[in-house]
């Protein structure tokens, strides 16, 4: 009995003449100017060209279903563009960004709210759900998020995630070896940074939404108008405090990109991180640097614990030395929506205010 293959090369070699076998007949005619291929398989006959026209009609229908899909995907696409966006953001400073760039043109959710130490952070089931069902996530990065920091590497490989932190040209980075990137997350402190951030957030949705892009870039050049007369506000107000005397006290190291953006030296009993431990050292070492440096005044957090300096006061009223809580400064949450620090404008401005009204 002959292969398949041996079958095939007979059939070329013949022009298709009629093969007999055992189990398998071969004939052929010609009918309409094409090839009818009859196969008699243990007296059952079968119309190889009738197979052959089912099959291509059912290749026709196949064909027009995948186009069907392909359009109804495309329809789906654009309606992803048409729907109003849900975007996530992770702190108040964020969100508060991103509401000047759409206004009411897209829904925004902030997880983080007022008070909400970020480093400390845990995701909630209603996170879970609300970060699920985003069109886009922004999220500061730096690793100021700490231990949200690997859902939103989860994440990216899902749906669009960008940390805020990647517009800022490392060199303009604070470098901290006490921090675990090693660098100093807290942008949002010099303005110039948190204006290059806010484009960058304008850019991705602007390429998000197509059908709103002119409205969040004419939004967005509005809203840097604004954050550029703030940071020339910011450096003028804080030159009017006495070089001496131009020294910020703090809970923990969050400062540091405002020291260095409107020159007043600054000092945190803790490091970058809330989650940094502090002993009895750093509070004597604190104690000994405001007595020699004769501070009036040391400011708390309002999203970090009153506790420790009230320790360092202490410590400085058994030393003979009188130092005040100078007041509540904003560092890694806004405030209330209601109140002056519910905006990252707003909260500049009180921290500003708050500042110099205690040290000149």
């Amino acid at each position: 009995m002959k292969s398949s293959r041996q079958l095939t090369s007979d059939v070329v070699a013949k022009g298709f003449d009629t093969i007999h076998t055992t189990h398998l007949k071969l004939r052929t005619a010609e009918l309409r100017t094409q090839i009818r291929f009859v196969v008699a398989i243990d007296g059952v006959t079968i119309d190889l060209q009738k197979m052959n026209d089912l099959l291509y009609r059912l290749y026709g229908k196949f064909l027009l279903l995948i186009s069907c899909s392909l359009v109804m995907s495309c329809s789906e696409n654009e309606q992803s563009y048409n729907h109003q966006l849900h975007i996530v953001a992770t702190t108040g400073m964020i969100g508060d960004a991103i509401k000047n760039i759409v206004k009411d043109s897209a829904d925004v959710v902030t997880l983080m709210g007022p008070g909400v130490d970020p480093h400390l952070y845990k995701a909630t089931r209603g996170d879970s759900k609300k970060l699920n069902e985003a069109d886009v996530i922004f999220y500061n990065g730096l690793h100021l998020e700490g231990k949200m920091t690997e859902v939103f590497k989860k994440l990216s490989k899902l749906k669009s995630v960008y940390a805020v932190s990647d517009s800022i040209n490392q060199s303009k980075l604070i470098a901290d070896p006490r921090f675990p990137t090693g660098v100093d997350p807290h942008i949002w402190f010099d303005v110039r940074l948190w204006i290059e951030a806010v484009q960058y957030i304008s850019e991705v949705l602007q390429k998000k939404d197509t059908i709103h892009a002119t409205y969040y870039q004419q939004n967005t050049h509005t809203y840097l108008q604004q954050l550029d007369s703030l940071h020339t506000a910011v450096k003028a107000a804080i030159q009017k405090i006495p070089k001496a005397q131009r020294v910020l006290v703090t809970a923990h190291d969050a400062f540091g990109y405002f020291g260095n953006a409107y020159d007043i030296e600054v000092r945190g009993l803790q490091g970058v991180s809330t989650v940094s431990e502090f002993g009895l050292k750093d509070v004597v070492d604190l104690v000994e640097f405001i007595i020699d440096r004769n501070i009036k005044a040391i400011f708390v957090e309002t999203s970090v614990p009153a506790k420790p300096l009230k320790a360092v006061i202490e410590g400085c009223k058994k030393r003979g030395y009188r130092v005040v809580i100078g007041g509540n400064l904003y560092s890694d949450a806004m405030g209330e929506a209601a109140t002056l620090g519910g905006t990252y404008i707003g909260m500049v401005c009180s921290n500003v205010q708050t500042i110099t009204n205690a040290l000149e």
